[in-house]
């Protein structure tokens, strides 16, 4: 299975016996998979139908699907809905009260509000609809089709700046590596510098001394541990990007202890060669966190 993206989009729509619809999904990252249909009213069962599928289909994502269902006349007679427009007559009369309007609310109005009115065309009936429900639900998987396709595009592009950027953090935690900065020798001289300018050119400086501390210093600030783990958090994200399961979890927990040894790096150094590359390794990482934080 190809890395997938979390962003995808979908639309299908179909006719069946004089009725029509559309449906509409979109989906973007989120931490889990966190689904909001909007479906026409009595539809609570087909729904737990279409999200038992669904979360056989995706691992993550927000997803946001939209049915639009149009029912021919013949479907359901228009009728009115005498509780709701009681309901809306006593919140209308309360609020004339409030504000001490005389006028009296129009009965257009009234019939306006929503649910007042049910016509055919706004609603359906579950028990007598199987054959149409057969058909929405066959639409609703070609239009998740298209958007795990969509995921799937996505997820390739993904992988492609993901391998780029696990290449620059290898190539600067080498550079780290091999810096000569490292060296207890160039610690040893910076060190010597550091003194001259503190107490003079003139001051007796004991080389067997001025090693010791250059070691000593160069222990504290050795980033040994640093850049193998780093190594190995490459190998492990090269490893899931050929992996068959979602991996976007993974990613993020790898892209957080990217950033911990990066920062530890910078911490120890004591070289602004050292700090250089450090600098350049957090904004590689970061990069690298903004691109998993979309993928499945």
């Amino acid at each position: 299975m190809p890395l997938k993206s979390m962003t995808g989009f979908g639309r299908s729509g179909g006719h069946e016996d004089g009725a029509s619809w559309t449906w509409e999904l979109r989906t973007v990252n989120g931490r889990g998979l966190d689904v909001r249909f909007r479906l026409p009213p009595n539809f609570e069962e087909f729904e737990l139908r279409l999200r038992e599928h669904l979360a056989k289909t995706l691992a993550r994502g927000n997803c946001a699907i939209n049915l639009t269902l149009k029912l021919p006349a013949s479907a359901g007679d228009v009728r009115l809905n005498e509780a709701v427009l009681l309901r809306f007559a006593e919140l209308a009369e309360r609020a004339r009260e409030l504000t001490k309007r005389l006028e009296p609310v129009p009965l257009e109005t009234l019939l306006n509000c929503k649910g007042a009115i049910e016509t055919g065309e706004t609603q359906a009936e579950e028990g007598d609809g199987a054959p149409l429900q057969e058909a929405l639900f066959a639409s609703f998987r070609t239009g998740l089709a298209s958007v795990v396709e969509a995921r799937k595009a996505e997820g390739r592009r993904l992988e492609a700046v993901l391998a780029e950027k696990l290449n620059d953090i290898e190539q600067l935690a080498a550079e780290a590596e091999q810096s000569p900065a490292r060296a207890p020798e160039a610690i040893q001289e910076r060190l010597r510098l550091q003194l001259q300018r503190v107490f003079g050119e003139q001051i007796d400086l004991d080389r067997d001394r001025l090693y010791q501390e250059a070691a000593l210093m160069a222990t504290k600030a050795d980033i040994e541990e640093e850049i193998k783990r780093l190594k190995s958090h490459v190998t492990g994200a090269r490893d899931l990007l050929a992996e068959d399961a979602p991996v976007g979890r993974k990613f993020e927990f790898l892209a957080q202890e990217f950033q911990r040894e990066a920062n530890t790096l910078c911490a120890k150094s004591n070289a602004a060669e050292i700090t250089r590359i450090g600098l350049r390794l957090k904004s590689a990482i970061d990069q690298f966190r903004e691109q998993v934080q979309n993928v499945e």
